[in-house]
Parts: structure tokens; sequence; C-alpha cells
């Protein structure tokens, strides 16, 4: 006995659906989104290495991360060490960072738009001459001049 392969039809959704991830938008949208994941993190060492330390040394030595509220539980000197024993805190600090993360980046974004715009070489097309109007048209200009001819003959010398 022999088995004859039979052809397998997907449904007609598949097709429209590999159409629509295999779009230009689609995949450029992915490709930002990894980017910009691996841009945040980029940026959130920038804030946490760098700008943080920083910031806190121009206003005495704060560390943001550890600038919180207790509302109930023990007062601990650190975050960590309050999460651990269960209080329950306000963290100030850690919305602080956040903050400044988003100003960052939003610097950031601006300077790199910047850039792009300036390296981008915009190339102005010119001003695209006018379509020629419809032989109907030049027709009846033709003869409206043959008309305006007649009517107002040329002078002769």
């Amino acid at each position: 006995m022999t088995l004859k392969p039979t052809s397998i039809h997907a449904p007609g959704w598949v097709s429209e659906f590999r159409t629509f991830l295999m779009r230009g938008n689609v995949v450029d949208l992915a490709v930002g989104v990894i980017i910009g994941a691996a841009f945040t993190g980029i940026v959130n060492s920038l804030v946490k290495d760098v700008f943080t330390p920083l910031l806190g040394l121009l206003i005495g030595g704060i560390d943001f991360t550890n600038f919180f509220i207790t509302l109930k539980g023990p007062h601990l000197p650190t975050l960590a060490d309050a999460q651990k024993a269960g209080s329950v805190t306000i963290n100030v600090g850690l919305f602080l960072n956040a903050v400044i993360q988003f100003v960052i980046i939003g610097f950031v974004i601006f300077w790199v738009v910047k850039l792009v715009n300036k390296l981008t070489v915009k190339h102005e097309a010119a001003p695209a001459a006018p379509p020629p109007p419809p032989r109907s048209e030049v027709l009846l200009q033709d003869i409206r001049d043959i008309l305006a001819a007649k009517d107002h003959p040329a002078p002769t010398a």
C-alpha cells in the first residue's frame, strides 16, 4: 500500500498574518524595541553609576537609593535592611532616581535625534514642473486663440 502525500492547506488568515509581520513597520518597531531595551541599560548605568553619585556628592553625600520614609516597622539605615525586616516604606530616593533617569533619557534622545538629523543628508527635491494640461484643454485654447484672431485681426505694417 502506497501513501500519497496530501497537501495541507493553511487557513487564509495565516498568509495574511505572515504578510502583516513582514511589513516594514512591524519589523522596524521590533528593531526599535530591541535597541530601546539595550539603550535603557546604558542609560540606567549612566544614571546609577555616574550621575547619582555626582549629584549625591553635590548635595552633601546623600545616597538617593537609601532615601526613604518608614511608615511602619523598624527604621533601619538602608532600604535593603528595612525591606528585609518587613518595614513599610515610601521609597523617595528610588522615585527621584526614576525622575532623574527620565530627564536624562529625554536629554540623550534629544541629542541623538538632533545628531541623526544633522547627519542625514536631506535631498530636497526641486519643485516639480506642473503637469501638462490635458489635450482637450490645449485644443480648446487653440480654438479660443483662432476665434480671437478672427474678431481682432492683427494690424499689418
